[in-house]
């Protein structure tokens, strides 16, 4: 997934609160989770920030991580007991996990459904977040069985 021109604007009116700004740290960290369709880890985006910005430390990624999940601007997609992986895909969607190469790929979810409907939930929960994670062998990781 590239960055369109409408992805670049919201970079511009993302507002932060809580008295944070976006700073070119947050601002480099956020643009290189909008060109990236891998979900990256803390430190593979680290290692992607550094080529842009070498004073940068591994802290303040995680710091950067931290407020732009914090505001809605990135997701934190945990997959069982890996590190947290980062998404800067907001619309609807699930995670494909391949359970050959540790890929995680996003899941188009048909628009207008409601994944917690389809779920039957015990009397007086209330769901507050839903995610779907599918797990298999990616398109890659099965070609190259055959």
């Amino acid at each position: 997934m590239s960055m369109s021109k409408n992805r670049l604007k919201d970079i511009e009116i993302i507002n932060l609160g809580g008295g944070h700004r976006m700073t070119p740290q947050r601002r480099l960290v956020y643009e290189v989770l909008m060109k990236s369709n891998d979900h990256p880890t803390a430190a593979e985006v680290f290692i992607r920030v550094k080529n842009s910005m070498d004073s940068i430390s591994l802290a303040t990624v995680y710091n950067c991580l931290d407020t732009l999940v914090g505001v809605g601007a990135i997701k934190q997609v945990n997959l069982d007991r890996e590190p947290s992986r980062y998404c800067g895909n907001l619309n609807p969607h699930a995670h494909f996990h391949c359970e050959s190469c540790a890929s995680v790929l996003d899941i188009d979810l048909k628009e207008g459904a409601e994944a917690s409907k389809s779920v039957k939930l015990p009397r007086g929960a209330k769901a507050e977040k839903f995610e779907i994670a599918v797990r298999g062998i990616c398109p890659k990781c099965a070609r190259q069985k055959k």
